[in-house]
């Protein structure tokens, strides 16, 4: 089996399982709330696409954010934190990279898994048992590399232990930059964002690089106009 990275959702092409990661903060965010209790998470690219689609189905919370601040009207923002007990059944989830890379993913992967540090022994083991190749997306920034997503990619390809192309092999190498998860997490892009825009939100990072603490796999359930729905 051969497990390939891409380091942005643009950079991905077609394969049989598809593990997207934004781990700060929207597959964190969406693994801690199935793992919480919520039903069911849809993915929505726009703001008017979440608004649209709960009004279709007349219930939902809606959480987001744009450039980490909570999109206004939302109930909720895209804080991990925010999610530790269920609002509702059902979360319509709209962020700035993430959800677009889960979008992207889902028309193009014949699976898809939602994978952050928080789950990571439980995405392996699903990805390992499914023993076909596997391509890791990560959202990154507005179409550029993210350290953070691409520092969980690496430990991805580190427990699968499989085959690797370039990418993957350029991903493994890249953990050993840093003492720990958190370390790279403040040093990305994502990380720098977050304290920029939402400094209140900080311990944000500190969440989201907790290793293998949820044993959860939320997985891609259908499209539904363009909405990518996730369950576990």
């Amino acid at each position: 089996m051969q497990v390939h990275v891409a380091f942005t959702p643009d950079g991905a092409g077609a394969a049989p399982t598809g593990v997207v990661i934004d781990v700060i903060r929207a597959t964190t965010t969406t693994c801690q709330a199935l793992a919480s209790g919520y039903e069911r998470v849809f993915c929505t690219t726009e703001v008017e696409e979440a608004r649209a689609l709960r009004e279709e189905l007349g219930e939902g919370v809606l959480g987001g954010e744009r450039n980490a601040v909570r999109i206004p009207g939302f109930h909720l923002g895209n804080s991990p934190r925010e999610y530790l007990e269920p609002a509702g059944k059902t979360l319509i989830l709209s962020t700035t990279n993430g959800t677009r890379a889960v979008v992207s993913a889902a028309q193009r992967c014949e699976r898809v898994l939602i994978a952050s540090l928080l789950n990571l022994a439980a995405v392996v083991e699903a990805s390992y048992v499914a023993e076909e190749d596997v391509i890791v997306v990560c959202a990154g920034v507005q179409g550029t590399l993210a350290l953070d997503d691409a520092y969980v990619a690496g430990r991805i390809v580190e427990l699968l232990g499989w085959e690797r192309t370039d990418a993957a092999e350029a991903a493994a190498r890249l953990t050993s930059t840093w003492s720990g998860a958190e370390e790279a997490f403040r040093a990305s892009k994502s990380g720098r964002n977050l304290l920029e825009n939402a400094p209140e939100l900080e311990e944000d990072i500190a969440f989201c690089a907790r290793e293998s603490v949820l044993d959860v796999v939320p997985r891609l359930v259908a499209l539904r106009d363009g909405a990518a729905e996730i369950a576990l």
